[in-house]
């Protein structure tokens, strides 16, 4: 058994293109090797900012491919579908034989046994996986043809210890790793991957990220029980200074005292978001002015911690300044400049999606039953701070930082706390407002940027959404839902078209309406697999939702699922499935519902009423449905159908009596479907 050994030395590759082609690498390599029946024992990739390392260990020197038949393309496909599934098999085309089967005429090969070097098969392989690794950014340089994360210098491919040959575009496979020092660029030929990794770690190079992350972050751990502090461990930072690095470095800094009279938003922002340090607090939650610093080299002059602190110094000044000019700037005063801010070309300024959300604000109040004047005024300044300073200088602190200035200026704490929560939440996993206000203006802001990109027709396309409309779908869907919030959305996007119209915008989608409530439920699909519901559940639910009530589709899913494999569920599905099994194989001529008059037996007027209590039920006002309990009505009509068939005979003599009883079966059905579509769940 032998090892794979393959490296891809390029320039500094971002840390997000790492994680992606990592991913990739092994994904694809594994298929690769399976689909070459290449058995192996283990598959690790890992990244430096400069390398991608892939170790494949208990590989075979040969291949042992079976002879047998193999079944190939269907008789009367294109000449050159047949001559490539020859060519795959190394045969001639006129080897191929037709066999009869139950599915038509088909070619089939037969293929002796043999043997292959693995090395010969690899040398095939690895171009191939290369070739489908895709970036999100790629770089081409010189006058070469190749596309890469960052430009690809050398690839070394050793197997069982010898150089693999082969060549990548322009590059052709070496037996030697490279590393920079001093600016020079060093060979080192090596036969194993322990000599590889030996050599890394002889110049202080951790290959394995997450080898590097456990050690920076033990070195962060050890510095914070030295100094009594502890850390804001931003895992998504910690991932991006890993793979920022192959030599890892910790450092602390400090700043100047002073600058912890700021916000501590605006000091995060600066260390993490825009130097990707570390930021520390003290055994009382409080931010001190100490950071920590990752670097890739070691810092016995003090020259790097200096440079770094004269950094933060200079963003800190800046903050300092713009937040003393800009703390005390009146926010309703600011809403005129927002005239010149444009939101988007043909959907106006910010100005104009401020005064939408602020007429607005009155008819939300009303499904709500919130405080409108409240709700108004968080509306009107909710997009001031986007003209300060500070956001121009920080843009990631918009609405944090009109909420410290509402604050400052006297506006009402739930007021404040709006203009910063609007924005919630910022992705999938993220906490949505919870404070009525907050929430009803967050709802606000996600439909009116909806409604505008879809009235203009900007709609998503199943590879593209540059204006993020799906994610602000979710993010209005989560904070209905997880606010139990009943909210008229049809209502809510008519008044929308209505003030886009009145703002002279020219709407070039007539379906607006339908497609939005179309899209919100193909988001709630996606709301509902992140909560492990069953498939057929979720199509059973949503496929059945004519309103758009989308809390009442999301309650009703849950206890669905909840109750699917329990009694509750087995019942009311297996009712289901009896009276529809028998729909399914007979003609009802319609009548608008079974007559009364020609019920003959007991049974038949027990199902009808049972029947007609549970469409009661389902009318009742929302505020008061109780959807385990519907379902448990449901489930109670299995003792009333089984008892109608049993002593009922459907298919009667009397065609009047046997249409009858199909309607009655029929609006059975009916009353089910429209909890969910039971025909979609499986089983039915």
């Amino acid at each position: 058994m032998s090892e794979l050994l393959i490296e891809l030395f390029s320039e500094e590759i971002p840390s997000s293109l790492q994680v992606n082609a990592r991913s990739q690498i092994e994904k694809l390599l594994s298929q690769k090797l399976k689909s070459s029946n290449l058995n192996y024992k283990n598959l690790s990739v890992y990244s430096t900012p400069t390398r991608l390392t892939v170790l494949v260990s208990s590989l075979p020197i040969l291949i042992k491919i079976p002879g047998g038949e193999i079944k190939g393309p269907k008789v009367g496909v294109p000449e050159n579908v047949i001559e490539n599934f020859a060519r795959s098999k190394e045969i001639n085309v006129s080897d191929l034989y037709q066999k009869q089967l139950d599915k038509g005429n088909f070619y089939f090969a037969k293929i002796k046994s043999k043997e292959i070097k693995t090395e010969d098969e690899l040398s095939k392989l690895i171009p191939k996986l290369l070739n489908e690794i895709s970036w999100k950014k790629s770089m081409r340089w010189s006058n070469y043809n190749l596309s890469w994360g960052r430009p690809l210098r050398s690839i070394l491919t050793i197997f069982n210890k010898k150089p693999l040959k082969m060549n990548f575009e322009h590059l052709n496979t070496v037996n030697f790793t490279l590393i920079e020092e001093n600016g020079e660029l060093k060979q080192k030929k090596v036969q194993s991957f322990l000599e590889y990794q030996a050599f890394l770690r002889k110049h202080k190079i951790i290959l394995d990220h997450n080898e590097r992350k456990k050690f920076i972050l033990n070195k962060i751990n050890l510095i914070c029980k030295t100094k009594s502090c502890k850390i804001l461990v931003d895992e998504s930072l910690l991932t991006e200074v890993c793979n920022l690095v192959d030599k890892p470095t910790v450092i602390i800094a400090k700043f100047d005292k002073s600058y912890l009279e700021l916000p501590k938003e605006i000091i995060k922002s600066t260390l993490q978001f825009h130097q990707r340090y570390f930021t520390l607090i003290d055994d009382k939650d409080r931010m001190i002015n100490e950071f920590i610093i990752v670097t890739n080299n070691k810092d016995e002059k003090k020259l790097i911690k200096a440079g770094n602190e004269r950094v933060v110094e200079a963003r800190l000044s800046d903050a300092n300044f713009f937040w003393n000019k800009d703390k005390s700037l009146n926010l309703i005063k600011q809403i005129n400049k927002l005239k010149h801010v444009t939101f988007y070309e043909n959907l106006g300024s910010i100005y104009d999606k401020t005064q939408r959300l602020r007429k607005m604000a009155y008819f939300i109040s009303d499904q709500l039953n919130l405080n409108k004047e409240k709700l108004e005024i968080a509306a009107s300044v909710s997009k001031s701070d986007l003209v300060s300073g500070l956001v121009g200088e920080f843009p990631e602190l918009q609405g944090v930082m009109g909420k410290y200035f509402a604050s400052k200026q006297g506006f009402e704490d739930d007021v404040a706390r709006a203009i910063s929560e609007h924005y919630l939440p910022i992705s999938i996993s993220s906490h949505v407002p919870k404070k009525p206000i907050s929430s009803a203006l967050s709802i606000l802001d996600k439909l009116d940027t909806l409604v505008g990109f879809f009235l203009i027709d900007q709609k998503p396309t199943s590879s593209k959404d540059p204006f993020a409309l799906r994610r602000a779908a979710i993010g209005l869907l989560r904070t209905v839902i997880e606010n139990n919030l009943s909210i008229k959305i049809s209502d809510l996007i008519e008044y929308f078209q209505r003030i886009y119209s009145d703002q002279g915008v020219k709407e070039l989608n007539k379906e607006t309406k339908n497609d939005l409530i179309m899209f919100f439920r193909e988001r709630m699909k996606n709301i509902l697999k992140e909560k492990k519901i069953r498939a057929d559940i979720i199509e059973a639910s949503t496929s059945s939702h004519a309103n758009d009530n989308f809390l009442e589709l999301y309650k009703k899913t849950l206890i669905m699922n909840k109750f699917i494999s329990k009694d509750l569920g087995k019942n009311a599905v297996s009712t289901y499935k009896r009276a529809s099994s028998i729909l399914e194989q007979e003609k009802i001529i319609s009548k608008n519902g079974p007559d009364a008059v020609l019920f003959r037996l007991e049974e038949e007027k027990e199902l009808f009423e049972k029947i007609n209590a549970i469409r009661k039920a389902f009318t009742i006002k929302e505020d008061k449905k109780n959807y385990e309990n519907h379902l448990k009505l449901l489930s109670d009509t299995k003792l009333s159908t089984d008892r109608f068939f049993d002593n009922v005979k459907v298919n009667d003599e009397n065609k009047d009596l046997k249409n009858n009883r199909l309607e009655l079966l029929q609006i059975l059905c009916t009353t089910f479907n429209s909890f969910v579509d039971f025909s979609k769940l499986e089983g039915t």
